[in-house]
This record gives C-alpha cells, structure tokens and sequence, in this order.
C-alpha cells in the first residue's frame, strides 16, 4: 500500500486490504498477548449481558471502555516490541518508554474495571433481586 508521506509503496487504496490488515492484527494480539485475550473475553460475556437484557446504553458504554482498554493494550504491546526491536539491552531511556506506554494500559485498565465492575452489580442487582 502506498505511503502517502513518504511517497514510497504501490499506489491504490483497498479498502478490503486494510480490514484484512485490522483483523490479521488483532488475531495476533488475541493469540500471542493473553492480556488482550481475557480483556476480550470478559468483556463479550458482559456485552452479551448487556445485549440480552437490551440495555443499550449500557451495551456501548462497555463496548467503548473495551475498545479503550483493548486499544491501549495494543499500543503498549507495538511500543514495547518495538523498543525490544530498537534496543536488546538494558536502556534506562527505554524502560522510561515502556513505562510510560504501561502507565496508559494502567489508566484504562482502571477505568474498564470500575465501569465492568457497576456494569455487572447494576444487571446482578436487576436480574437477581436480594431477598
């Protein structure tokens, strides 16, 4: 596909080309990073949950916190390979970017939790009624 800043590359955008490059992409991360996989997993159980019971706000709001944290989740697992690439031995300077990459995944990690967690108590509590 062509690079359109740099110029280099075979001309022509495939539209079907770059679903193809999406899903090839999060293949791999679902395979070979455990912590995208159970994130996806958890995550369609409760989707499911919300879809069934036609909570639909609550349905996107937990599609988008998964989007979020699965996004994150990606990125952090790009810039670490990436600097695994760049540099094989220690460098304070890389342990600062991987850092910083982790401390992201951390923040919505966070955020999926608390909205994941007040997701389910609010369907427990409406589907299963304490006596």
């Amino acid at each position: 596909m062509r690079n359109k800043f740099l110029g280099t590359g075979e001309p022509g955008y495939h539209p079907l080309r770059k679903l193809q490059t999406v899903f090839s992409g999060l293949r791999y991360a679902v395979i070979y990073d455990f912590s995208v996989a159970y994130k996806l997993a958890l995550s369609t159980l409760v989707l499911l949950a919300a879809f069934l019971l036609r909570a639909w706000i609550d349905f996107l709001l937990i599609l988008v916190v998964t989007a979020f944290v699965l996004a994150a989740e990606i990125f952090n697992s790009a810039i670490e390979a990436l600097c695994d690439f760049v540099e094989t031995r220690h460098n304070e300077k890389i342990k600062v970017i991987k850092d910083i990459a982790a401390a992201a995944v951390g923040i919505s990690i966070f955020v999926w939790i608390v909205v994941l967690a007040v997701e389910i108590s609010r369907f427990w509590a409406g589907h299963w009624p304490s006596t």
